[in-house]
């Protein structure tokens, strides 16, 4: 089993506030198995865009993703448009990455496989 199919058995938890966010090397080393995500050099966020054939696979992916997204209790900011929507995970309580964000990301992959 991959490590992306073993982070999408895992389910999010709820981070405290001041939680520490996961360390650099962690976050590559995850990034590496998530075909896709990229992080920007500050390592706050991450963030795919998805494409598709038209707005109805559109709406289709993005409310896959809101109900995946309650179900975790761990929210991304989605920005959409006809036939194109990118995802970015982060976890504020964290300031930064954490394992939710790698969790959700192996999730929201997985939607399409």
């Amino acid at each position: 089993m991959t490590l992306s199919q073993e982070l999408t058995q895992l389910r999010c938890e709820e981070i405290p506030k001041g939680a520490k966010p996961l360390i650099i090397p962690a976050i590559e080393s995850n990034l590496s198995h998530l075909t896709g995500w990229d992080a920007p050099l500050n390592y706050l966020n991450m963030s795919k865009t998805f494409s598709f054939k038209n707005y109805q696979q559109t709406i289709g992916f993005v409310n896959a993703v809101t109900w995946l997204a309650n179900k975790e209790d761990h929210h991304p900011q989605i920005c959409f448009g006809y036939n194109s929507a990118k995802i970015t995970l982060t976890t504020h309580n964290a300031k930064g990455l954490t394992n939710n964000d790698m969790i959700m990301a192996a999730k929201i992959n997985a939607l399409l496989d």
